[in-house]
């Protein structure tokens, strides 16, 4: 090896020895060109650096040493343990019991909706006790405050007709928005007339709730809105605000669409959605026959069943995969039926018998199999005729029971065949509906929603319904209101009249929302521990409230709600119970324990953390939730009590450098209207002190905080006292800070305002390193898996704060052979001056003595032969040469030698997975994509655009139902979008599969080389003492990005074969059916089957229509 060193650099010199003499003779070239060829081939082993393992050991227990002295001397960690250890002796230790746990939480979550239920039912009795007395007044006149008019004048400064002056203030409550809590306001759709008869007599009757709202507010504080939904079209909201129309002044938000009164107006359904798409259909008429297939859909909700077909010569499923059978009506199917719809063409004679047939079999197969909700059945015929003799089919398959109710939409202007399509529904217990524009759509598709009711409202079953997960981003426009998941309670309200008992009228629905934040309060994080969670989940196994639950997604800087953020499973969430047992056992309302083993995650899921779970899980009753409760194996089993008195406490809790978790419930503040403005830590004092004794504080808690407080006490003067040694402070050491399991945090600042790197650091919207109610501070989750006294280090995901590096440890309390985690404890550092201290360690003097030192020596960092890294044990950055990598995973900076360190077992790629991710769509697939064949193509193409539009136009003209279109307004909108959007930067819910990596220090070796074409890669890694931190120095002058890609941590796409994906989608989980059922009544009027009094049979269009069936068909 010596050799050809010696050699290669004998070889340089005579190569250049030759270059400035020239060329000497023949044999003096033909020597120098053999020494110069040798060269090269000896160049590979004779340029291998040997960096010596030994060095970088020293170096690394020297910066080592230094980080020790620097974490422990500025955060007090060994006093703060020591204080803990003390009182050891004097604390009680006791095992957390899950399972009383659970049940203690549902208990209470039972009774706070139990209070819901109540306020919903008085609002239904109230209602329908004003409906009883209320006789109807086609001449009334009526005055209300209409929320959108409320507080405008015209320009003669007079309120306008239906405005009027109306107070409002801002309201703790209700996330600051200023409301009315004396009075309740009328929304009106814009497409619905606001003094129509029906209108003003429906407000006139249901003033009686206003008393109702104000009365359910006193007797339950916690009540956020109140409201009733009229089957006419209007909505009481309660408490009173002023509405904001859309960017278009339109009001776009109609109760009636809403979910809380679809399901509460109808029981469990399985549709089958039937469409005309014969030759006939083209045009407008399919335009709308697809909106009206869409506003169905949108009536449909997770406990629903569904499937679309079409037909023409023959029948079609517009999606394949569900051929034969029906599919729930969650959101995501629901999304992906209207996707398919868009796709239909029209062609061919309409035969409606086969499709007809089709319908029947797959119904009256789902009830032979048990499948579908078992409930109401219903086929909804979407067409602009029907000639065919479709009479066999119904005695066939429906009559005499006509447990089949269908429902007929008749597209178009032409009345030809109306009475027969009318006859389908009325002989089907169902209900005709004429639809010729896009405007009468909405109401047309609402009727069949009354027609389902009548049973239930006939036998007056007044079922309440609680809703999925939902963001209201329609009602709120605020996006701290809008983005707030909440449930709902709602409840139908019917006429008790006898003249109108057997048509069941349906008057509307009331409700009132609960925001779920508020009910996982009741289940307090300082109970479940560092690592421990609540969570709920519906009787569709679909996720209601999870700390891991992500409901939104970023486009551009606005944060939006996924397409399918309430529809994510459970068994998406808890991934690792690959059997779905817990998912299984929580559908079906069991009670229950079981163990897993689960691979999380911390730090926005850069970092694996391996904990054994143990879950609980209990139903709440009278609901359709269960509750699961999670406690960690080696965290969330003890807990430490220790006694302390209120004045010894009180003393050190005001200390000015203590903190409480403000999201948590130390105190209730929302009962008492006075107490609203209280933060909790002002709750606690008042409370302590005596000058708020009503106030309602968890006992357990606030022993835990003030026993925190009298021992974490002596941090500040010890903080303190550093500051003022001699010797002063080390520059880049800014703030040192503590927490423990009670929320309490206490904070010193080394460091000026100005001298700060960190200026978010531990500040009010740094949420990730508080203590929120979702979750424990990233550093204190970390500190929990490092045993008590070592430091963690790390880098923060967000470098936006500064470059800035975090030392935490963790404080524990051991009684006997049981521990608890007390708290941790850390300090906040900058990378700069660590830098500083890592080169000057890692520099070696030009006199060292190398003798006996194989490899390079003298050896420096500050060298362009080697790189030098600090890297944590999940191979992401702190420390570099190239700033711009610190944070960054070092597989992404340098593939090769990671490669080399996974092939020695050093790291371990631990595979993780993401089913609530989102996903850039592909621009260039596109199932509908035509070719454009020729510039004359183009031409007509935008020929066909322009007549299509105009027709449509003077076909569908309608100045107020145009104007008022909810539609007119969406399309225009989404046109704009799409039209500044690309499809490449479009996300669609998808599945990832992402990588973490962990460090293993069962493995010894310390160096490697690796082979990289022309040259030998050789780098030594060495383990930092008392940390999870490893030093590593690679030869710098040996590129191996040609051989070796880079690995980098981004997630993958899970790509599912067509087969795969069909399986996935029609799948059935186990899921429980709602209880109750309501499809049949005997004293129902079904001659109520749709109006056609205006319908004039027209012997020219039919003879006209005749003819062109003939010239289809033939």
């Amino acid at each position: 090896m010596l050799w050809c060193w010696s050699l290669s650099r004998t070889g340089e010199t005579e190569r250049t020895s030759m270059l400035s003499v020239g060329w000497k003779d023949r044999r003096t070239a033909v020597y120098l060109l053999w020494i110069v060829s040798l060269s090269w081939i000896c160049f590979p082993a004779g340029a291998q650096m040997r960096i010596p393992p030994e060095t970088v050991q020293v170096w690394a227990n020297a910066f080592g040493k230094q980080l020790s002295i620097l974490s422990s001397r500025y955060s007090g960690s060994l006093l703060l343990q020591k204080k803990y250890k003390d009182i050891e002796p004097i604390v009680k230790m006791e095992e957390v019991d899950g399972m009383e746990l659970v049940r203690s939480f549902a208990e209470e979550m039972e009774n706070m909706l139990g209070r819901k239920m109540k306020s919903v039912k008085r609002m239904a009795e109230a209602a329908e006790d004003a409906d009883f007395y209320h006789e109807f007044n086609a001449t009334l006149e009526f005055d209300y405050y209409n929320s959108m008019l409320i507080n405008t004048m015209d320009e003669d400064g007079n309120f306008v007709e239906l405005g009027g002056e109306f107070q409002l203030e801002e309201n703790e409550h209700f996330n600051k928005l200023p409301v009315n809590t004396q009075q309740s306001v009328i929304q009106v759709p814009t497409n619905v007339y606001n003094k129509d008869p029906d209108i003003l007599n429906g407000v006139y009757m249901s003033e009686a709730l206003n008393d109702v709202f104000v009365s359910n507010f006193e007797k339950d504080p916690t009540l956020t809105w109140q409201y009733f939904g009229s089957s006419t079209g209007f909505f009481r909201l309660y408490p009173g605000i002023k509405w904001t129309p859309d960017e278009n002044g339109v009001v776009t938000f109609d109760g009636r669409n809403r979910n809380w009164y679809i399901q509460a107006a109808t029981s469990p359904k399985d549709i089958i959605i039937v469409v005309d798409t014969s030759g006939s259909m083209k045009g407008l008429r399919l335009t709308i026959a697809k909106l009206t297939i869409n506003t169905i859909l949108d009536t449909l909700g997770e406990n629903d069943f569904v499937n679309v077909m079409a037909y023409s010569d023959y029948v079609q499923y517009v999606e394949p995969c569900f051929k034969g059978t029906l599919v729930q009506a969650d959101l995501d199917n629901r999304e992906h039926f209207k996707v398919l719809v868009e796709g239909l063409h029209v062609k061919g004679e309409g035969k409606v018998k086969k499709a007809m047939k089709e319908a029947f079999r797959v119904l009256n197969e789902a009830v032979t199999t048990g499948k579908g909700s078992l409930c109401n059945q219903a086929i909804m015929l979407i067409t602009d005729g029907a000639m065919e003799d479709f009479q066999q089919v119904f005695e066939e398959f429906n009559w005499p029971d006509r447990r089949v109710r269908v429902f007929t939409y008749l597209i178009g202007r032409e009345l030809t065949f109306a009475e027969n399509v009318k006859w389908i529904a009325c002989n089907n217990k169902g209900y005709y509906t004429h639809i010729s524009t896009l405007a009468d759509v909405q109401e047309n598709v609402m009727e069949y929603l009354h027609v389902l009711s009548r049973p239930m409202v006939i036998n007056h079953d007044h079922d309440i319904i609680w809703t999925e997960a939902y963001m209201d981003s329609v009602l709120f426009n605020t996006q701290a209101q809008s983005l707030l998941l909440m449930t709902s309670v709602a409840m139908p309200v019917f006429s008790k009249k006898e003249e109108t008992l057997s048509h069941g009228i349906l008057l509307g629905v009331v409700g009132t929302d609960v925001p779920l934040k508020e009910l996982m309060r009741l289940a307090p994080r300082y109970k479940l521990g560092v690592h421990g969670y609540a969570f709920l989940n519906t009787n569709n196994g679909y996720i209601l409230s999870h700390p891991d639950l992500r409901p939104l997604y970023k486009e551009g800087k606005k944060l939006k709600p996924k397409p399918n953020y309430n529809s994510v499973d459970l068994s998406e969430v808890e991934w690792e119970d690959t059997e779905d047992t817990l998912r299984t056992a929580m559908v079906k309302g069991e009670t229950g324990t079981m163990s897993l083993d689960v691979r999380a995650t911390v730090d926005k899921r850069r970092r694996v953390v391996f904990l054994k779970n143990e879950y609980f899980y209990t139903t709440i009753n009278e609901t359709p939730f269960s509750l699961g409760v999670v406690l960690t194996r080696g965290h969330g089993k003890y807990t430490f009590i220790g006694n302390i008195s209120v004045e010894e406490g009180l003393h050190d809790l005001t200390a000015s450098d203590v903190i409480i978790a403000n999201e948590w419930n130390y105190c209730e503040t929302d009962i008492d209207p006075h107490h609203r403005k209280l933060t909790q830590f002002q709750a606690v004092i008042r409370y302590l002190t005596g000058k708020e004794p009503d106030l309602q504080c968890d006992e357990t808690l606030l022993r835990q905080t003030l026993f925190d407080a009298v021992v974490s006490a002596p941090l500040e003067a010890y903080w303190t006292a550093v500051t003022l040694n001699a010797s002063g402070i080390d520059d880049g050491i800014e703030t040192a800070f503590m927490g423990t399991r009670s929320g309490l945090m206490r904070m010193y600042k080394y460091a000026g305002t100005e001298k700060r790197v960190a200026k978010k650091f531990l500040s009010p919207s740094d949420k990730d390193n508080l203590f929120t109610l979702d979750h424990f501070p990233v550093w204190y989750r970390r500190a929990a898996e490092n045993p008590a006294g070592r430091f963690l280090y790390y880098v923060p995901r967000d470098m936006q704060d500064g470059r800035i590096l975090i030392a935490v440890t963790s404080v524990t309390v051991t009684v006997g052979q049981k521990t608890a985690l007390a708290g941790a404890v850390g300090v906040q550092m900058s990378l700069e001056m660590l830098e500083k201290r890592l080169w000057s360690i890692a520099t070696q003097p030009n006199d060292t003595d190398c003798a006996g030192v194989e490899g390079l020596c003298p050896m420096s960092c500050s060298n362009t032969e080697v790189n030098c890294y600090i890297i944590d044990s999940n191979g992401l950055i702190l420390i570099s040469k190239e700033k711009k990598e610190v944070g960054k995973f070092f597989g992404q900076v340098d593939g090769s030698v990671m490669s080399q360190l996974l092939r020695m077992g050093m790291f371990k790629r631990i595979s993780l997975y993401d089913y609530q991710a989102m996903c850039k769509v592909n621009p260039h697939s596109s199932s509908s994509a035509r070719p454009l064949l020729s510039p004359f193509y183009n031409m007509m193409a935008a020929l066909k655009w322009f007549m299509s539009n105009v027709i449509l136009f003077l076909l569908d003209f309608n100045l107020y139902g145009l104007w008022h279109s909810d539609h007119f307004v969406d399309a225009k909108a989404s046109f704009h979008a799409s039209s500044k959007k690309s499809k490449g930067d479009i996300l669609q819910p998808c599945d990832t599969e992402y990588p973490s990596f962990v460090y293993e220090p069962s493995i010894k070796e310390t160096n490697s080389v690796i082979k990289c074409g022309r040259c030998q890669k050789v780098f030594v890694i060495q383990q930092i003492p008392d940390s999870n931190l490893l030093m590593m120095v690679v030869q710098a002058d040996c590129d191996c990005s040609r051989q070796y890609s880079p690995i980098t941590m981004e997630p993958r796409e899970v790509k599912y074969n067509a087969s795969v994906k069909c399986d996935r989608m029609k799948s059935q989980k186990i899921r429980r059916r709602p209880e109750s059922c309501h499809a049949y009544h005997p004293q129902e009027n079904a001659k109520d089957c749709g109006g056609a009094s205006d319908i004039r049979l027209s012997i020219l269009l039919f003879l006209i229509s005749l003819i062109s069936s003939i010239i289809i068909s033939n």
